[in-house]
């Protein structure tokens, strides 16, 4: 039986920790090859090539580090790998995973799944999560659907997909959107047609630096008015409501707006910034004038990720673009 190549890639993550010893915390300890073992099904669906490319809690992953991960899962579509899955850690899973997204530029799916119960733990969700990942990469509709999360037997795109919970099972989920798709019987079943994505190239720079502040009741401006002087070369600002900041933050967001891109999102973890709604010092309307951008549906963290990615590209004058586009798509 000629049975089709899958790739996965593991980096580490809950889905790899144990504990050495009793009354210790779990670590990554488990490689992929380890975890594979674990789900002895694999073999009867795919030629599954797996390599461990890292040991690392997702908190310690950075872009570089994920730019190698990425040029590895091209090379494994390359040499004929039908789709690539990839297991980490859930704490930054939504981000690993836009990243990813605006990058991929195959048809062929690339697929991300995590644990939310260490393999030591009874009841560890990490092979069931795995197998579901696998089914979905190996799933001929799955392609042309970017970077997809699969957890607890759903589908996620890249674009909306946000950790929801701490440590709860069902801790994924896509606000406003819903998955994508869910696995019924071992079967993927969409729910949706695949959307389209703005693709961008690979980054000519990796050391530009973005901020991620978030606004806060009576918060003072002392970080703010430093960006600059701090070398950052852009911001994103988690706002109040549909996109919201105080008086005197908004005063130090023009001055700040003059130099460098900066994107205000809303930091409820759901819904969407406005445009044309509110008119007072610090709304929507005031910091538009200003020079600021509205994050649409884009969280503030994803928002961070796509600024990066354009900076790096020298593309932040296309900033408006990227995102108007992605409220058309859903992201």
């Amino acid at each position: 039986m000629n049975l089709p190549k899958l790739a996965i890639a593991a980096l580490g993550g809950t889905v790899s920790m144990q504990a050495r010893n009793a009354g210790e915390g779990v670590i990554p300890t488990v490689s992929g090859e380890t975890l594979l073992a674990s789900v002895p099904e694999l073999t009867t669906l795919a030629r599954v090539t797996v390599e461990t490319l890292g040991l690392l809690p997702s908190a310690s992953l950075d872009f570089e580090f994920l730019l190698s991960v990425l040029s590895w899962a091209k090379y494994q579509v390359e040499q004929g790998a039908i789709g690539v899955v990839i297991t980490q850690g859930t704490d930054t899973l939504e981000e690993t995973a836009i990243f990813f997204d605006y990058l991929w530029n195959h048809d062929e799916p690339l697929v991300l799944t995590g644990a939310m119960r260490s393999a030591a733990q009874v009841g560890a969700d990490g092979p069931a999560n795995l197998l579901d990942a696998c089914r979905v990469a190996l799933t001929e509709n799955s392609r042309q659907r970017g970077v997809q999360v699969v957890m607890n037997g759903q589908t996620h795109p890249a674009c909306s997909v946000r950790k929801t919970d701490s440590l709860a099972l069902q801790a994924f989920t896509s606000p406003v959107f819903g998955p994508t798709g869910m696995l019924v019987e071992g079967t993927v079943r969409y729910l949706r047609r695949p959307a389209p994505r703005m693709l961008l190239p690979l980054p000519h720079q990796t050391t530009q630096k973005i901020a991620l502040l978030e606004a806060s009741l009576s918060a003072d401006t002392l970080l703010l008015e430093n960006i600059l002087k701090l070398g950052y070369d852009g911001l994103v600002i988690a706002g109040f409501g549909a996109g919201h900041v105080s008086e005197s933050w908004a005063e130090a967001i023009e001055k700040i707006a003059e130099k460098i891109p900066v994107i205000i999102a809303t930091r409820t973890g759901s819904g969407s910034t406005a445009q044309s709604s509110y008119g007072f010092i610090g709304s929507e309307m005031d910091l538009i004038r200003k020079g600021a951008s509205m994050a649409g549906f884009l969280c503030p963290r994803k928002a961070r990720i796509l600024l990066w990615m354009l900076v790096g590209c020298q593309r932040q004058n296309e900033l408006e673009r990227y995102l108007k586009e992605d409220i058309k798509s859903g992201k």
